[in-house]
């Protein structure tokens, strides 16, 4: 089934792209409520897409993969308090881009995003003490901020 098992028309995934004649985003509650035991992003019944073969390039072209240099050795300034929830569109622009990511529970890192769903982002979160580049997916309700450079 296109979009992953369980998805259907507005729910994002490989092949939906939002509500047809709705827009990409938005909607009431999650794109992909998450499953038992929700296995790690791009497994089976995941609300992620699986990482590409040979990885995507800017517009969602095949041939890109993660980046192959490391993200820029800083860590930002945390932007602020915002009292405003992470709108997966708002993350349109940092397509391909390292961003530095906050999440709800404090933590920060390095992401380069390769996809956008309606409620989610996946793509390749560097760890650093492994100094490599690891798929990695997230709900935009988990995220508190993110900078893109």
């Amino acid at each position: 089934m296109p979009g992953g098992p369980g998805a259907g028309p507005g729910q994002g995934g490989p092949g939906y792209q939002g509500k047809p004649g709705g827009g990409n985003f938005g909607g009431p509650g999650p794109a992909f409520p998450p499953p038992p035991n929700q296995p790690p992003p791009g497994g089976p019944g995941s609300a992620f897409p699986p990482p590409p073969p040979g990885g995507l390039g800017p517009g969602g072209s095949p041939g890109g993969g993660p980046p192959s240099a490391p993200p820029p050795q800083f860590v930002p300034d945390f932007p602020g308090v915002s009292s405003f929830a992470v709108d997966a569109g708002a993350l349109q622009g940092c397509l391909f881009r390292n961003t530095y990511v906050w999440l709800n529970n404090g933590r920060g890192f390095w992401f380069f995003p390769v996809f956008i769903g309606r409620r989610s982002v996946a793509g390749f979160r560097w760890r650093a003490g492994q100094r490599r580049w690891v798929y990695y997916g997230i709900d935009t309700s988990n995220i508190r901020s993110f900078q893109c450079y």
